[in-house]
């Protein structure tokens, strides 16, 4: 925490010199630098995980693995939230023993989805020799404002 003109700490504490503490109040807490660092990455996380568009959506599907060179993956995206989403979209991937992408594919859902609703979807991805497993994602869609008067 950078000092103002008069010395005195921006947050009303002062350090502890060499300890990472801070004395607020006169309480010390101990790890305030370390806190603070684990409260930004966990806030950042949750903005990615919001960014991905999973909040509020429950995906339930079956892949196809019938054909050598492609999967079709088919299933439903039920919209958990109380407000109506737009523009929905998916994107189901192949992924190999380790997790990673292997290949992709991206289905358009529907325009409308009213909360506490469903839509079906169906997707085809390649399946390349280390296609191991397939997951499903919302990757986008855009929020509504719920019941709004005339």
């Amino acid at each position: 925490m950078p000092l103002t003109r008069g010395g005195g700490w921006h947050c009303g504490c002062s350090p502890v010199p060499g300890r990472g503490r801070a004395i607020f109040g006169g309480m010390l807490v101990p790890g305030l630098r370390r806190a603070s660092a684990i409260l930004l990455v966990a806030f950042l996380l949750v903005l990615v995980g919001a960014a991905h568009g999973q909040d509020g959506f429950r995906i339930v599907y079956d892949v196809d693995r019938s054909r050598p060179d492609r999967a079709r993956i088919t299933g439903r995206v039920a919209n958990e939230r109380s407000d109506e989403v737009f523009e929905v979209s998916v994107t189901a991937e192949a992924l190999d023993s380790r997790g990673k992408v292997v290949a992709r594919g991206i289905a358009y859902v529907d325009s409308r989805i009213a909360g506490g609703d469903a839509r079906p979807f169906s997707v085809n991805v390649p399946t390349p020799s280390g296609a191991a497993a397939f997951r499903v994602v919302v990757s986008s869609y855009r929020a509504g404002y719920g019941q709004q008067g005339p």
